[in-house]
């Protein structure tokens, strides 16, 4: 994808024959916390510069014309025929059913979408698309709703067409980013806090091994069943609610048996990650940025060897970025088995660091991995 607001402007004019509105609708990163979202615990996304880019109008009609610039397809279909079907168009009509859930007079409006944020690449296209679309209706049929009350909305969308139980992480960095900040999220009570993000003289770099998932694949919601079932079991015996309540990992031993090992190593990696998370808060908000990095390797290593969401690929690339003394911290990213590792690398030596794990990764798989460097910028917005 390799939009701009240009573009889209561009060929919005051309096909609707009228101005649009245009509108920036970021992905995202997440800098530690991975597949706690959907367990109550915090995570710290941030909004960045890969994202899609919205024309959109209100057409004074009852249908809903929307074209995807990059895939060259569109849909057209009557507000009262809205229903699930495949791919991107999911998000879209996903939108637009929970704003009519919400009683809500949503009016027809044309819309072409074009983004350079890599699908499938772990940096939430599915978010930014939903963002897009509710944040532009809402925006011009004047439903005044706050962002909270948007990502909310977009959870739930992606829940009811798509079908990924997903968390609240995605839609909520893609509303309420913060340029140069990412968001400790606590994702039971959708509240966050912004801590600067210090990291004068390193970068942040994405490389996409390729390999992509869907996560609406069967792996991601098996893994939240998972959890629920452990959980359930902790609830009964430790009388809590929510694994954020255990502070130490070792209180899950006595249950493993009935759990199942499968089930005792997911929760162990929630627990753990949840209290990384908030260790990893404290050190950013000390400029800790070497402390910040090794719990960024223990995140993966969590992800590969207990939530066992990783892939050859993936820990291929985060054990070539340990060896490099330029790296200070990576790990697989977003859902896993496939999209991108996240890396933090000082500035001087990201060149070097990207000739050498390109080509080495190329050499053992045969696969051009792209990289990306990325800033952390504003939700998203009217431009």
């Amino acid at each position: 994808m390799t939009g701009s607001a240009t573009e889209v402007e561009s060929v919005f004019r051309e096909k609707f024959k009228e101005e649009p509105k245009l509108f920036y609708s970021p992905g995202r990163i997440n800098l530690i916390g991975e597949h706690i979202d959907y367990n109550d615990g915090f995570v710290l996304p941030g909004a960045i510069d890969k994202g899609i880019f919205f024309a959109v109008a209100m057409n004074r009609s009852d249908q809903v014309n929307c074209y995807a610039l990059d895939f060259d397809e569109s849909i057209s279909i009557p507000l009262s025929a809205v229903r699930k079907m495949g791919g991107w168009k999911n998000y879209v009509l996903g939108i637009v059913s929970e704003f009519q859930k919400m009683d809500l007079p949503v009016q027809g409006f044309n819309c072409v979408f074009s983004g350079n944020i890599p699908i499938g690449g772990g940096m939430s296209s599915s978010a930014a698309l939903e963002g897009g679309i509710s944040f532009s209706l809402n925006q011009l049929c004047n439903f005044e709703l706050g962002r909270r009350d948007l990502a909310l909305l977009g959870q739930r969308a992606e829940h009811n067409f798509p079908g990924v139980m997903c968390g609240i992480m995605d839609q909520y960095a893609n509303m309420m980013g913060k340029q140069n900040k990412v968001l400790l999220l606590d994702c039971l009570n959708v509240t966050h806090q912004e801590i600067p993000l210090h990291i004068v003289g390193y970068e942040i770099v994405l490389i996409n091994t390729k390999v992509h998932h869907s996560l609406a694949g069967s792996e991601y919601n098996q893994r939240r069943k998972e959890c629920e079932k452990g959980m359930a079991i902790l609830k009964r015996e430790l009388n809590i609610d929510s694994f954020r309540d255990i502070q130490d990992p070792a209180l899950l031993l006595p249950f493993k048996e009935e759990m199942g090992d499968n089930v005792y190593r997911r929760c162990l990696y929630v627990v753990e990650e949840i209290l990384r998370t908030q260790n990893a808060a404290t050190l950013l908000k000390q400029n800790d940025i070497g402390g910040f990095g090794r719990l960024m390797f223990q995140t993966h290593e969590g992800l590969r060897d207990l939530y066992e969401v990783s892939c050859k690929e993936l820990d291929f690339l985060v054990n070539a970025a340990a060896q490099n003394e330029d790296v200070i911290g990576a790990r697989l990213m977003g859902g896993g088995f496939g999209g991108c590792t996240i890396n933090l690398v000082r500035k001087e030596g990201v060149e070097s660091f990207l000739v050498k794990i390109l080509s080495a990764y190329k050499k053992e798989f045969g696969i051009h991995a792209e990289n990306y460097k990325v800033k952390v910028v504003d939700g998203t917005h009217l431009i």
